[in-house]
């Protein structure tokens, strides 16, 4: 890759703040107020350049600030009153996008779902929190719970189907909106841990403006950029990562609805992209499609990556093929609204055993078993502070305890921070699996498990996969009740999202492997291949 060395652009003014009532955090001192301002601002200043494409429709600023008033203005007369929650169970769609900024112009609650939940997950976080609103794709109907269980619902529409969308879409007069404070909660994305439900992470209108801010200046976006979504949108790297970075700074949004890697070359290359940020199985693929030299990616600049280390052999392949691409390898949570820490700017080769260094903003810090600083190089656990890091958990104050200490998120990850501020991640304390970007925690999926009437116990592991990363691979000890793996699958096709199904089933002979305290030995299945 190019080396272009650390950022040699101009450092945003920073200073110190008290936000979320006792955190002192280091924000930008010069800032959008909240996400609406966003597009307002870039609405106002480049009213007739595209904001989004999605196949043969290109959307300009000016006409993207209408909609979105509109479906705003509808929203707030159906009753709805700032703080209240719209569920939004759609895929990579203009719908989403429009929704998503009408809630944060009307002072509403997104809460983005994935729209390969199945019914029990999606009337649990319903329930949970509270929706008012149901906006669904037609395709998603299967899946939406019966009323009895979710009694605060009140609205369903649908994009495609009946009780249309479109309603919302009309055109409605507003005089005034309601005054966003920075610290409300723009969107709740639901994430699970490795104990008990999906917990809805508030993200607000003050840590998302940071890490849109962060991603700007630390990837060099300007004015005139082209970003290809090819990740959900409900994901926090669809919605942060891509979507409003590019709002911010005028850029175009082109959107995919599935990443398919040959259609993804030709929209990039037929839109001459400049940025993009996907998991390192997207580039793999890529690389892999035989034609993949064909098509001019000329425009391309910057490669973003997370969720899983990159390949050194997708590196040097992207080097050859690209050389004035420059790789950056981003590292964050739901939790931390997106993005920690970084590489600098041509740092892949010299630093690609890192998750790059803390953002502007970012505090991270490693600890031991104790809670306390270890010196530089050592391993402990990773905590991040700083205003992008939620303040908590929706109403789930248990959760709040354990998770954050201090104003610090207690990232459950085992790291290590050099002395040059360096960040390496070498092991996850959570169990889980990254399939293909799609996080998978492996106490939900042994929760389901363990409810089939053959299985006596379960253990869930992660098994290297070259293209996705990881695959899913479920052991479990039946006891000789008759069981096949397809129906293992089945059972769990019907009660969990279709990636969170086991790609492998592996039936044991004997108990689970544990150690004197009793703790399954997840090291010795992984090592049973």
């Amino acid at each position: 890759m190019r080396p272009s060395g650390l950022q040699n652009v101009t450092d945003p003014v920073l200073r110190h703040e008290v936000h979320y009532g006792s955190r002192v955090v280091r924000c930008f001192a010069e800032r959008p107020r909240h996400i609406d301002a966003l597009l307002q601002d870039t609405a106002h200043r480049l009213p007739e350049a595209t904001s989004l494409v999605l196949g043969d429709q290109r959307v300009s600023y000016r006409a993207l600030a209408e909609t979105v008033s509109n479906v705003a203005a509808n929203l707030l007369a159906l009753g709805l009153v700032p703080g209240d929650r719209v569920a939004l169970a759609l895929g990579n769609g203009l719908a989403f996008i429009e929704l998503l900024l009408a809630c944060a112009r009307a002072g509403l609650i997104a809460v983005p779902m994935n729209v390969r939940q199945r019914r029990p997950e999606t009337a649990y976080m319903l329930g949970d929190c509270g929706a008012s609103v149901l906006v669904h794709d037609a395709a998603f109907g299967p899946n939406v719970p019966e009323h009895e269980s979710t009694p605060a619902l009140r609205h369903v529409f649908v994009v495609g189907g009946e009780a249309s969308y479109d309603r919302l879409r009309m055109r409605a007069e507003r005089q005034s909106w309601p005054d966003v404070a920075e610290e409300a909660v723009f969107c709740l994305l639901y994430t699970s841990g490795t104990t008990g439900r999906p917990k809805g992470a508030k993200l607000t209108h003050l840590g998302v403006v940071h890490s849109v801010l962060h991603y700007v200046h630390h990837l060099r976006l300007r004015e005139g950029d082209v970003a290809i979504l090819a990740v959900p949108a409900s994901h926090v790297t669809g919605l942060v990562a891509v979507l409003l970075p590019m709002l911010r700074v005028g850029g175009t949004m082109v959107m995919m609805e599935a990443f398919k890697a040959r259609e993804f070359l030709r929209l990039a290359a037929q839109e001459r992209m400049s940025y993009t940020l996907m998991v390192p199985a997207m580039y793999n693929l890529c690389l892999l499609d035989p034609e993949f030299a064909a098509y001019d990616l000329a425009s391309w600049r910057v490669a973003a990556f997370g969720g899983a280390p990159m390949p050194q052999a997708t590196v040097a392949r992207l080097g050859q093929a690209l050389p004035d691409l420059t790789l950056v390898n981003v590292y964050g949570s739901t939790e931390t609204s997106s993005p920690a820490t970084m590489l600098p700017f041509g740092a892949i080769e010299s630093h690609r055993d890192t998750v790059g260094v803390p953002l502007p903003c970012a505090d991270v810090i490693v600890v031991d078993e104790a809670g306390r600083e270890v010196p530089p190089g050592d391993s402990g656990e990773i905590l991040i502070a700083g205003p992008m890091v939620v303040p908590g958990y929706w109403e789930n104050e248990t959760a709040d305890r354990a998770s954050f200490v201090g104003g610090y998120w207690i990232s459950g990850d085992i790291g290590s921070k050099d002395a040059d501020g360096f960040v390496r991640v070498l092991d996850r304390k959570k169990d889980m699996i990254n399939r293909g970007g799609y996080k998978i925690y492996c106490t939900e999926l042994e929760s389901v498990l363990s409810q089939h009437p053959a299985v006596v116990e379960c253990a869930v592991v992660g098994r290297p996969d070259p293209v996705l990363g990881e695959r899913v691979h479920a052991f479990i000890y039946n006891e000789d009740r008759p069981a096949d793996p397809a129906d293992i699958r089945s059972w769990c096709g019907e009660r969990l999202s279709d990636y969170k199904v086991p790609d492998l089933v592996t039936f044991l002979d004997a108990p689970l492997p544990r150690n004197a305290n009793g703790k399954v030995l997840k090291t010795a299945l992984r090592e049973q291949g």
